[in-house]
């Protein structure tokens, strides 16, 4: 992407906040990019989790992903509601349109994950135009998100660096996952997951460990790990002390395990591509983005 490029801002998941989502906008302004919003971003519907109807909100999306003067799609916020629209997208036409930025995190892995297998395109996981590092705090956002965000928008992102190791080594792969709640739950779908010869990267938020367990065994069992060559964990806010069940459900696998990166939930939360080649390294302690030469490792 480059200055004065035409971004559009959809909904596809929970209702933003119209103060937060104005001073989003101004602040991607800021950066010198043209911002558009979808015709149904602020709607509202009986299921109040919802920001409008199903049909709504996949056609904001797709309208925006179809657009040839939209260089950029940016969720507002997550939530729930992503995979409720996986089977409203007319997946041809949008594969027809051509490559190119799509931005969100949390509820929006559902995206991620299924752009990932019907589109074949990288996508930036990152903080959202109406999320509170961006936009929950009138003098600014949060300094190390919005730089993060900055350089994998224009320029070339930095490693991102943990604060433990579960399981040393070095590995290199295409990065693929997201939120661990979004990836069990499309197990058994048309879009289920895989992380074969794949560097994995999970995060959470507000889970037990329990239910980091139950999560994590379903995705052992489904095979989703199965030929994974690393894996990448990073925040998990209101989990308790996640890193018992990580290493006891993740530890067997025989392969570079980093912990604590500062991606997913909380304060900062640097970007991140997925779709991308990436190499562990738990020398450094890091998940470093070798985008450019994902073909490699194809």
């Amino acid at each position: 992407m480059q200055q004065g490029d035409t971004v559009a801002i959809v909904s596809p998941s929970g209702p933003p906040s119209a103060v937060l989502l104005g001073r989003g906008v101004e602040r991607l302004e800021g950066l010198g990019l043209k911002v558009v919003v979808g015709a149904h971003a602020l709607d509202r519907q009986s299921l109040d989790y919802l920001a409008g109807d199903d049909a709504a909100r996949a056609a904001d999306l797709q309208a925006a992903w179809c657009d040839p003067a939209v260089s950029a799609v940016f969720c507002c916020r997550g939530g729930y509601g992503a995979g409720r629209l996986l089977g409203l997208l007319d997946w041809d036409a949008m594969r027809a349109a051509g490559p190119k930025v799509l931005l969100g995190s949390s509820d929006i892995t559902a995206l991620h994950n299924a752009f990932a297998i019907e589109l074949g395109v990288p996508t930036l996981h990152g903080p959202m135009a109406a999320c509170d590092v961006v936009a929950g705090d009138e003098e600014g956002p949060e300094p190390r998100t919005w730089e993060s965000l900055r350089r994998a928008l224009f320029d070339v992102v930095p490693p991102v660096h943990g604060d433990r190791v579960l399981a040393p080594g070095r590995a290199e792969g295409v990065v693929s996952g997201g939120n661990l709640s979004l990836l069990a739950s499309m197990c058994g779908t048309r879009w289920q997951p895989s992380f074969s010869e794949r560097i994995a990267f999970l995060e959470d938020v507000g889970e037990e460990p329990y239910r980091i367990d139950r999560m994590l065994t379903q995705l052992l069992q489904a095979g989703v790990f199965d030929g994974v060559r690393g894996i990448a964990l990073g925040s998990w806010v209101g989990c308790g002390d996640p890193y018992p069940v990580l290493e006891d459900r993740l530890g067997a696998l025989g392969v570079p395990v980093v912990a604590g990166l500062p991606v997913g939930h909380g304060s900062p939360q640097m970007s991140l591509w997925l779709g991308a080649l990436g190499v562990i390294d738990t020398e450094s302690c890091s998940l470093a983005d070798l985008r450019g030469n994902e073909e490699q490792a194809r």
